[in-house]
């Protein structure tokens, strides 16, 4: 029982009970989105997107089809606001943060251990270096 305690309170075990929780909680908010703002906008201009009526007859039963394609138009809907709110923010906030550190060290030429870029001498192999 004690190995089932250690293994629960490890942190990845918490991240990833956190970040599932969360992500049903976003998952509701892109729902909504998709299913209360994209989807009547959609029918402004291109009429009712809801095909769940068509169906095909082969023998006793129906192939309910139509509920597959509005599967498919949701996922492509959602798909594309998760990617567009989300993920292309993140990755220009991500990449503006990444730009604005600027490295204080350097590879040593001779040994490549990383060192000050203001060192006149490697502290690993004793080199002497070019100023910067």
């Amino acid at each position: 029982m004690s190995g089932f305690k250690k293994f629960l309170m490890q942190g990845n075990v918490i991240d990833l009970a956190v970040a599932v929780v969360i992500g049903a909680a976003f998952n509701a908010i892109v729902q909504s989105f998709v299913a209360d703002l994209l989807t009547p906008l959609i029918s402004a201009f291109g009429g009712l997107p809801d095909f769940s009526s068509l169906k095909v007859t082969v023998g006793q039963s129906n192939f309910m089809y139509g509920n597959f394609i509005n599967a498919i138009i949701s996922f492509l809907m959602v798909a594309a606001v998760v990617y567009f709110f989300v993920v292309k923010p993140y990755t220009h906030v991500k990449e503006r943060a990444a730009a604005k550190i600027e490295s204080t060290t350097h590879d040593c030429p001779a040994c490549l251990s990383e060192i000050p870029k203001n060192a006149s001498r490697c502290a690993f192999c004793t080199t002497e270096l070019a100023a910067v």
